[in-house]
């Protein structure tokens, strides 16, 4: 898997991060990525998947304001990582084809419907193959020199960089969801010793 602590840190941009990643590289870190979070869920129960945990620092500033504060579930978490890692691979094939990046290209699977280890697992599968048709979509010769910037923070991206900024995503969720899983198996710990 990439290390995106200095991109974090601000000592490296994404294009410098990206600069010799190839659309072989994107299929192998996709498969990394999914498997990651497949492996921190490979022990969860149905009851986990509705666990709310315990997140002081929850401050979703993009969510519907009634739930900016809501501690998010792993359901909630898987089916957020895989819309934003889809949309950037929706974007990231459009920068390939050479066309400008108009708007957004997100859907997110609402959180609420998802009570299941088996919806976690379609999802991320569903999400894995996704990614891997976008990724298959490219032209032979992707339009590497088309650039967008997302945010002034992040600079000008290509199709590569665009698809990485969506694993970044991924990526910063995973402490996540481990934190999710560890209380939940501590909540479950705690009520075994209780009878």
């Amino acid at each position: 898997m990439l290390d995106f602590t200095p991109v974090r840190n601000k000592t490296l941009t994404y294009s410098d991060l990206c600069r010799d990643l190839t659309k072989t590289d994107l299929h192998r870190l996709t498969d990394e990525m999914i498997d990651t979070m497949l492996a921190i869920i490979a022990d969860a129960k149905d009851e986990d998947v509705d666990f709310v945990p315990l997140d002081p620092d929850a401050n979703d500033t993009f969510g519907i304001p009634e739930e900016k504060d809501l501690a998010w579930t792993i359901g909630h978490v898987v089916v957020h990582t895989t819309a934003s890692s889809e949309e950037s691979a929706a974007l990231a094939l459009t920068l390939a084809r050479g066309l400008p990046v108009e708007g957004r290209s997100r859907y997110e699977v609402p959180w609420r419907t998802v009570h299941t280890v088996a919806q976690l697992h379609q999802r991320l599968e569903e999400s894995r193959r996704m990614r891997h048709a976008m990724l298959d979509a490219w032209p032979d010769e992707p339009h590497l020199d088309t650039t967008y910037t997302p945010y002034p923070s992040v600079g000008p991206i290509n199709a590569v960089a665009r698809f990485v900024f969506g694993l970044s995503h991924d990526d910063s969720h995973l402490g996540q969801l481990r934190e999710i899983m560890r209380q939940a198996h501590a909540g479950q710990s705690a009520a075994q010793a209780t009878h």
